[in-house]
């Protein structure tokens, strides 16, 4: 399958290009196109995790979340560009729950079905907790004063561009937290068995280059997947809620599932809770206050306010991921604990 990843991913693309620009069926355009997405997600985690090897583990995980997000935020903002603020905020919430639940869920089964007990940094996992939770905290705050207050739409572009920007000063207060000033506290040293063996899958130079490469690729089949993906949830009879928070979000997420179970496997937990909790992290405090202020470049804006289903989704996520992981240490039975609320909470969108 190795072999063949390049060959398939040079097909699908070609496929997808061809399908987008010939106006092929709309259901076969969205099909080929999350197919390809896919597989540029999966060469983008691979051209991430090779730049990561020569960047250190923290720093590494901080561009798998981030690199890994691209997908995510391309089709966010051709999302906003088409008005579709519903599957934005939809995909937004399916993200944030995919990471948290699938992504972290199936690497801590995955890792711990090899490994009797993975630990991690105990210290990270409390400051991880605690920005879920003002994550949450963020979310459901102006979707209740709004509601309960009845603001004019003005004041709530307003009230949505200033938290929006609080949110982003929290974000890059914890990079400089993580990646400076405490840098040294929240390494991870408790991890066992480490493969000091392991060498980088292209050179410095080219694995750069294969990461600016990938990313142009997905902003392409972003752009080419959005384009069909109304027509695909109209025909099927799906919701704009369940398309963005399962279909997109998974698809988007793909890069991220592969990158954090390979890395669970090896016995780098630590590295894979840096992907899944590090990209819900991105998710909330970053990719979704940007944005806000991005649509400011549009038509029409966009403001803050989730639904009432999407803020639970995601506090049950923030809550259960946060009593999984706070004690530092993570087994197969916990990781299937995530995917079970995960598949709850997929059932449940499917049937609103």
């Amino acid at each position: 399958m190795k072999k063949l990843f390049f060959p398939l991913l040079g097909v699908t693309f070609v496929l997808s290009a061809v399908a987008h620009y010939a106006h092929w069926n709309t259901t076969f355009q969205f099909i080929v196109a999350a197919i390809c997405v896919v597989f540029v997600a999966g060469f983008l985690g691979q051209a991430t995790e090779s730049v990561a090897h020569y960047a250190g583990q923290r720093l590494g995980g901080f561009l798998n979340a981030t690199f890994g997000n691209a997908a995510e935020l391309i089709i966010a903002i051709f999302l906003v560009k088409e008005g579709l603020f519903d599957m934005v905020k939809a995909s937004l919430t399916g993200s944030i729950i995919g990471n948290l639940l699938l992504v972290l869920g199936a690497s801590a089964l995955a890792g711990g079905l090899k490994f009797k007990e993975q630990k991690f940094n105990i210290h990270l996992a409390g400051q991880n907790s605690t920005l879920m939770l003002l994550g949450v905290v963020a979310l459901f705050i102006p979707a209740v004063f709004v509601k309960s207050e009845h603001l004019s739409e003005d004041d709530t572009l307003t009230l949505s561009l200033i938290i929006a920007g609080v949110m982003i000063v929290a974000y890059v207060g914890w990079l400089i937290y993580s990646m400076i000033t405490h840098k040294s506290m929240l390494e991870d040293h408790v991890e066992t068995n480490p493969d000091h063996g392991e060498t980088a899958k292209w050179s410095r130079g080219m694995s750069i280059f294969f990461l600016v490469l990938a990313t142009v690729m997905v902003a392409f089949v972003s752009e080419w997947l959005v384009g069909s993906v109304e027509v695909f949830s109209e025909k099927f009879g799906f919701s704009e809620l369940f398309v963005g928070a399962f279909i997109v979000a998974i698809i988007g997420n793909a890069a991220e599932h592969s990158a954090a179970i390979m890395l669970a496997m090896k016995n780098k937990i630590g590295a894979a809770v840096e992907i899944a909790v590090g990209s819900s992290l991105q998710i909330a405090l970053f990719v979704a206050p940007v944005l806000i202020f991005v649509s400011l470049l549009f038509e029409r804006h966009m403001n803050i306010l989730f639904s009432t289903i999407e803020i639970a989704a995601i506090a049950v996520a923030v809550l259960i991921t946060s009593s999984v992981s706070r004690d530092g240490q993570t087994t197969w039975y916990e990781g299937k604990l995530l995917l079970l609320v995960y598949v709850v909470l997929g059932v449940a969108f499917f049937f609103v």
